[in-house]
């Protein structure tokens, strides 16, 4: 069942909201989109995890997609966490007694990973995906280093570097809701946000599956290698696929990494509804 809703933020923003839920969910997945994009890229991977028995949240960002709020825009790092645990919170209300997860990719992953960090204990597990979670690429440097207002401008020129699949490249260009232009305050606040995560990796400590293409020309491959060695999580998981650009979940061996990723639902979901302490005890059952 599919249900579009729209909801307030903490700080009285109207967001675009989408559930697909099935019927005594195994666990319930909340999906955060990347920078300039909007959920409804994620209907394939929203598909494949309702065929598998999960319910499925999703939202677009303020000032993406079909929310409000100033276009392409953070004031504030937190924000972004914020207004992720407004959909972790709806989807707890009304799915008590479901294991919850939170899947990320780019900015959304970065919003995952800023999460885990602020509000530790509050979901079961994350799976990022290109997770913008340090910046070796220095995508922020220019916005930081600026003599500019936060709300200039500049064009979004991500689309040619998103996934070696030439339809998924035309699709991006195309989409009316895929915004054309960034703020430099936006790429502020991410960047303040990512040396706060790095300051305070150790307080990321839920179980995690990071994943990275090897040939991602947007986000650097070793952020993800640093965010996963300096947190401070146990149960841990990084997997890197050659050949893969950016969007690993569009990409031509797509159906793989979304195996990889339902496989590590399935193990951690189970460990939790058979009532194992850790991801150990329950492999050795």
């Amino acid at each position: 069942m599919s249900v579009e809703y729209t909801f307030t933020t903490f700080d009285g923003i109207e967001l675009y909201g989408k559930t697909d839920a099935v019927d005594d969910p195994r666990a319930v997945i909340v999906i955060v989109h990347g920078l300039c994009e909007h959920q409804g890229r994620y209907d394939y991977l929203t598909m494949r995890l309702n065929a598998q028995g999960y319910s499925v949240y999703r939202f677009d960002h303020r000032g993406h997609g079909r929310s409000q709020g100033q276009k392409i825009y953070y004031s504030d790092f937190e924000v972004i966490a914020k207004d992720v645990d407004t959909v972790v919170e709806r989807a707890l209300v009304e799915n008590p007694m479901s294991p919850i997860y939170i899947i990320g990719h780019s900015m959304g992953g970065f919003a995952a990973g800023l999460h885990g960090t602020m509000f530790p204990g509050t979901v079961d597990g994350y799976v990022l995906s290109g997770a913008w979670t340090r910046d070796n690429k220095g995508l922020t440097k220019a916005a930081v280093e600026a003599d500019a207002d936060d709300l200039v401008y500049i064009p979004n020129e991500l689309g040619g570097g998103v996934c070696s699949d030439p339809a998924v490249g035309r699709a991006y260009l195309a989409d009316p809701y895929v915004e054309k232009q960034m703020s430099l305050g936006l790429f502020r606040a991410v960047n303040a946000g990512q040396k706060w995560m790095k300051e305070n990796a150790d307080q990321f400590v839920e179980p995690v599956l990071i994943l990275h293409g090897a040939d991602d020309g947007l986000v650097d491959v070793s952020d993800s290698l640093e965010f996963f060695q300096e947190i401070g999580s146990t149960d841990k998981s990084l997997r890197v696929y050659a050949g893969l650009l950016h969007e690993i979940f569009n990409e031509y061996d797509k159906d793989a990494v979304i195996e990889d990723a339902l496989e590590w639902l399935a193990g951690h979901a189970d460990l939790i509804e058979y009532g194992f302490e850790d991801i150990e005890e329950f492999e050795e059952a």
